[in-house]
């Protein structure tokens, strides 16, 4: 039983999402705060039956939490997050703000809860398009040492919340009744369109999504220096990502060993019937837990038979963040938080 829970960007199309698995899940606190901007206080969100209002984001409603889950974007995790560190509570963090520091763990549970024991009082949760992929690969990289990896995603207006999946909509709307399409949210119309992601080019040629499904692929396999080549592409899907993903390994590998895998590996599901090329899609991974994985063929580029390729899609409100955050927090049990620091 968690003593006090906070759920910081409660109001945001991931805290919603958080919301609804604290009852799906049964997680129990005896005390939960809904904490958000100025602009979403006063309003009410529901939780077990309970009208909750949200409060303002304050260092005094942070200074008894237990475990708050900070989905609220970078800079407010830098300002708050360690209000509650100091008081003795632990941080799961949603943003990037604290992937890559080296004392911060970076987890998804079904691949390196162990890691969650190291924490200093913050626990990272990684990028969505992180998650999806690693699901897929670290069951594989476990039986099979991979020696590399090649991934091109394709990710629903979701990832950038609410506003672009509001974008989306009008903007599919406008289009079919052939009106000009305004790009506000996004750089570019998304609707019956695709585009190279949406965040910033860096110095080395790869944007920031890119650069983030890199270095934390690196970082949660304990495998730094993993060769991992990423393009991040936004598409005109409304929730759930998807990526294509070329495995090369260090020996050969078959299709039917990498299939037999998943027929336990956690939080996936095959989805693998080549006589209905009937293979993982976002529109049936929306609103699900499990990572869809399938379309599994060995490389034909690769006659040494150490290639293999993939598909997969996966919910990126649910597993690619809500539910990873919970699992962590769930996790929280049977680790000792820290003691307050002065």
């Amino acid at each position: 039983m968690i003593q006090h829970l906070a759920i910081v960007g409660a109001t945001g199309v991931v805290g919603r999402e958080f919301l609804k698995l604290i009852e799906q899940r049964n997680l129990q606190a005896d005390r939960l705060s809904l904490l958000a901007s100025p602009r979403s206080t006063g309003s009410t969100l529901s939780v077990n039956g309970n009208d909750i209002m949200v409060e303002v984001t304050t260092p005094e409603r942070l200074a008894d939490v237990t475990v708050a889950v900070f989905s609220a974007g970078a800079s407010v995790s830098r300002e708050f997050a360690p209000v509650v560190v100091r008081a003795g509570g632990v941080v799961v963090d949603n943003s990037s703000a604290f992937r890559m520091d080296d004392d911060t763990p970076l987890v998804i549970p079904e691949i390196n809860a162990d890691d969650i024991a190291t924490h200093n009082g913050i626990i990272a949760n990684p990028n969505c398009t992180t998650i999806m992929l690693l699901m897929a690969v670290a069951p594989i990289h476990r039986a099979f040492p991979v020696k590399r990896i090649v991934v091109s995603t394709y990710q629903a207006a979701s990832g950038a919340g609410l506003a672009a999946m509001e974008e989306l909509h009008s903007q599919t709307r406008d289009y079919l009744d052939g009106k000009p399409l305004r790009a506000e949210v996004f750089p570019h119309p998304i609707a019956f369109n695709l585009f190279a992601h949406d965040s910033k080019v860096e110095p080395n040629g790869y944007n920031g999504e890119e650069n983030k499904v890199i270095n934390e692929t690196r970082k949660i396999l304990h495998a730094p220096e993993m060769p991992v080549a990423v393009t991040c592409v936004r598409v005109p899907v409304m929730r759930a990502h998807s990526e294509s993903i070329n495995l090369e390994f260090h020996d050969p590998v078959t299709p039917e060993q990498i299939r037999a895998l998943f027929a336990s590996a956690p939080g996936t599901k095959l989805v693998d019937d080549r006589e209905r090329s009937h293979f993982p899609m976002p529109i049936e991974a929306d609103g699900i837990d499990d990572v869809l994985v399938g379309r599994i063929r060995a490389d034909a580029s690769r006659p040494d038979g150490r290639g293999i390729e993939l598909f997969v899609a996966g919910d990126q409100l649910r597993k690619g963040a809500a539910l990873n955050a919970i699992q962590i927090v769930e996790s929280l049990a049977t680790i000792t938080a820290p003691e307050p620091t002065a």
